[in-house]
């Protein structure tokens, strides 16, 4: 085989054994990597019904054909578990280096299996992989975690993925972070990570597998260098460009996504940032973007460029959505949850709740540790985010997520909780990208910026869009079988690269990802056969969810964007319609090939050749 080692290792914590599995070319070409791998395996290997922090879960990284080649974006890989925010489908991508450097060492995928009775980190060098003792790390943030492994081991080239304390503590959205701030950072793999005792993961490889037509890679590689500027901009200031923007439109979030203007937006742009306290920008393996931001503060609070800094997403998540137009709190807000190893929108998301349920008198100072926590006080966030890292008081409740926390406070605070499935929107607004606002409602792991459609940008990207015949203008706000045509095929792009190891940020055309496909595997390789082997993954993880209780009526948005947001939003006067929205989430479901149920037909499981996944659907026989 091209591209791909071939190897899989399995790493079991309880026994302390490992196991190299060699699958053969043909699980390759029908499950690629990344997302294909982890559906199949837990499907098969992980019972119904599992405690998501219990020893039978299992944990998959997962790397793409096209991870760690020598193409721009080659740099993702995915992690893989049963969520222990959602008790569904978990699934989290990350960039950096890490994922390059296994794919150097020997693997495809780790699956770690089992519980280990210590603290424990896995060591893989050039095939070789060996538990090593973790004790003396055991509470160490991020960083410091980093650190120690690369004096222990004597290399600072060792790459390295870490779970933090908030790992450890098994808050349900801890994120596990590649090279200290690229974060795989939904659904809460940290906590699963952290559950097993698994303190990180180290590598170091010298031997990329050969690729089946270098010169050709070469060359694509080489156009992509040369356009990516006049193809995007997100090299300039990386996410959060826009923001200013995106209040203007009515897609910023504002005090738990109530809605209005929210003109202090000047305050906390990426462009007011970097000029204060912007160091320079950073990026990942091979990849000349350099997308992410590196700040650096001294007052009024200390912050340590090896963190990174905020994305667009972190900066709506603790920003307008907290209500808060102080950047220097919101870049300390992104730190403490890079230092403790958690996910800035659920956590943002949380504190939202918190605060709406405080000012509407549900909540009291003597429920919240005596934080006066109204929208607006940056302060109080931040002392609740801390509380939050190391589940201490109030904190505690709300590291469980705003679902479980609503259903424990009571007192109509459910419609408080922004959530789908139990994961926390990201900062963009259902009520302008009712498109988003549909694959949030089906989508396997929950709300989900990076793999759903944002309708706003449609008429942007017309070389790729006429390639999949979506040719025609769609209002953003429309809700119709239409716009679920757009979010079916759309989706199947946008979700394609969590399956390849690509980044969905670099602007690769259809016909140069399907002839790097061909060029690193030799393969023959045509964008139907990318686009069914999304939706197979994407079928196999409704398939996992629907076994572990998932039915059609759990396909919601929260009833907040079915009412019309203050006169003074942008979107005044904008919902999105019950019956609209029931009759494009019935249209999906049959474009997808699901039931009325929303479950998958043998039809389509047939058409996607995983017939085996039908005993999945079938209800257990009783004795």
């Amino acid at each position: 085989m091209k591209g791909v080692n071939g190897k899989i290792l399995r790493a079991d914590l309880t026994s302390g054994q490992f196991r190299i599995e060699e699958p053969p070319e043909d699980y390759y070409k029908l499950y690629l990597g990344g997302r294909g791998i982890i559906v199949k395996t837990l499907l098969e290997e992980v019972p119904p019904g599992v405690d998501p922090l219990g020893p039978k879960n299992k944990l998959i990284f997962a790397l793409g054909p096209i991870t760690g080649h020598p193409v721009i974006g080659s740099a993702r890989n995915s992690i893989g578990a049963k969520s222990p925010l959602t008790g569904r489908f978990g699934e989290s991508e990350a960039g950096g280096y890490w994922g390059a450097e296994l794919k150097r060492a020997g693997f495809d995928a780790i699956i770690v299996e089992g519980v280990s009775l210590k603290p424990v980190y896995l060591w893989i060098n050039n095939g070789a992989a060996e538990l090593r003792d973790a004790g003396n790390m055991w509470g160490l943030e991020v960083a410091d975690t980093r650190d120690a492994i690369h004096r222990e081991l004597g290399d600072k080239r060792i790459r390295t993925a870490i779970m933090g304390p908030a790992g450890e503590k098994l808050v349900s959205y801890a994120c596990i972070y590649n090279d200290i701030n690229h974060a795989a950072g939904r659904t809460g793999m940290g906590a699963v990570m952290g559950s097993k005792k698994l303190k990180a993961i180290a590598t170091r490889g010298n031997k990329s597998p050969e690729m089946a037509d270098k010169e050709k890679i070469k060359k694509v590689n080489q156009w992509m260098a040369q356009n990516f500027k006049k193809l995007t901009g997100i090299w300039e200031y990386g996410t959060g460009k826009a923001i200013a923007n995106y209040e203007k439109m009515g897609n910023l979030p504002v005090r738990n996504f109530q809605g209005g203007r929210f003109p202090e937006v000047a305050h906390i742009t990426a462009a007011v940032m970097l000029e204060k306290y912007g160091k320079k920008m950073d990026g990942c393996f091979g990849c000349p973007l350099k997308c992410k931001k590196i700040v650096a503060m001294d007052k009024p609070w200390k912050i340590n460029p090896v963190y990174g800094g905020p994305e667009y997403e972190t900066l709506g998540a603790f920003g307008s959505n907290c209500g808060i137009d102080n950047l220097e709190a919101i870049m300390k807000a992104h730190e403490i949850c890079n230092r403790y190893g958690m996910d800035t929108i659920s956590a943002g998301g949380c504190i939202a709740f918190a605060m709406e349920c405080f000012e509407k008198g549900i909540l009291t100072a003597q429920d919240t540790d005596g934080l006066d926590l109204r929208f607006g006080n940056a302060e109080a966030m931040l002392a609740m985010l801390e509380r939050i890292a190391i589940r201490k008081g109030f904190g505690d409740l709300l590291a469980q997520g705003s679902k479980k926390a609503a259903e424990k406070i009571g007192k109509g605070s459910e419609k408080f909780a922004i959530h789908t499935k139990g994961e926390e929107l990201p900062m963009h607004n259902p009520r302008l990208k009712h498109g988003m606002g549909l694959h949030y409602s089906v989508h396997a792991t929950g709300a989900d910026h990076g793999t759903g459609v944002h309708d706003t940008s449609v008429n942007e990207d017309t070389v790729n869009w006429q390639t999949i015949d979506i040719t025609e203008s769609i209002p953003s706000t429309e809700m119709s079988p239409r716009k679920a045509r757009m979010v079916y095929q759309m989706g199947l792009w946008r979700q394609m690269t969590n399956t390849l190891g690509l980044c969905a940020f670099v602007p690769w055309p259809y016909k140069l990802i399907t002839d790097i496909m061909e060029y690193v595997t030799g393969w023959p390789m045509s964008l139907l056969k990318l686009m069914k082997a999304t939706e197979r993954g994407m079928t196999l993880a409704r398939i996992f969810n629907i076994r572990e209780g998932l039915i059609a009526e759990d396909d919601i948005l929260p009833d907040r964007f079915a009412s019309p947001p203050p006169d003074d939003d942008p979107l005044k006067g904008v919902v999105i319609g019950p019956e609209e929205f029931a009759e494009a989430k019935r249209t999906y479901y049959q474009m997808m090939g699901w039931d009325e149920s929303g479950v998958p037909t043998y039809a389509r499981l047939a058409e996607l050749k995983i017939e085996w996944a039908s005993q999945y659907l079938k209800e257990p026989e009783k004795h």
